[in-house]
């Protein structure tokens, strides 16, 4: 997790800043040592959100608090996320190999899979094909990930990276 640090208070050496106050108004170009005195006046820190061509864009918030909210969206976003890959029995050789090539894909970037197998009708009689496709399916990426969970009374089984 890298939070770029940013100038803020007694830091910023430009001598004016486009500044943008603590209630969100903008307020123009202002001289840097007045919108500090702005700031220290309603107990908050002037931080350098975006540097610009001629002045800094200065916005008066609460340093600590705008820091944690960064650091919270940045884990937010890089949490992994399960793919779901649906198969039926009878499921082609092509249409099998492609759905195992796109979880190789999957898991190389870090997401899980979870492979479900969906039985209608009479598949349900031939319970024992569907168990020996899960098998089959954790033996192929077998080398790509790791079994997490299998429930073979659910038909499902779910693959982490590894």
């Amino acid at each position: 997790m890298i939070v770029k640090q940013q100038l803020i208070n007694r830091q910023i050496k430009s001598p004016h800043v486009l500044l943008i106050d603590h209630e969100n108004n903008n307020r123009g170009l202002v001289d840097t040592r007045d919108a500090l005195r702005l700031a220290e006046e309603v107990g908050l820190d002037l931080v350098v959100v975006s540097q610009g061509k001629d002045s800094p864009v200065a916005k008066i918030l609460d340093y600590g608090k705008h820091q944690y909210q960064q650091k919270k969206r940045q884990r937010q976003s890089s949490k992994p996320t399960v793919k779901e890959v649906k198969l039926r029995p009878n499921i082609g050789e092509s249409d099998y190999k492609l759905r195992i090539e796109k979880a190789i894909q999957w898991l190389g970037k870090g997401d899980s899979v979870k492979f479900l197998i969906r039985l209608r009708g009479r598949e349900h009689q031939h319970r024992d094909r569907a168990a020996e496709l899960l098998d089959r399916v954790v033996q192929d990426l077998g080398e790509a990930g790791k079994v997490q969970s299998l429930d073979k009374r659910a038909l499902m089984v779910q693959v982490i990276p590894g």
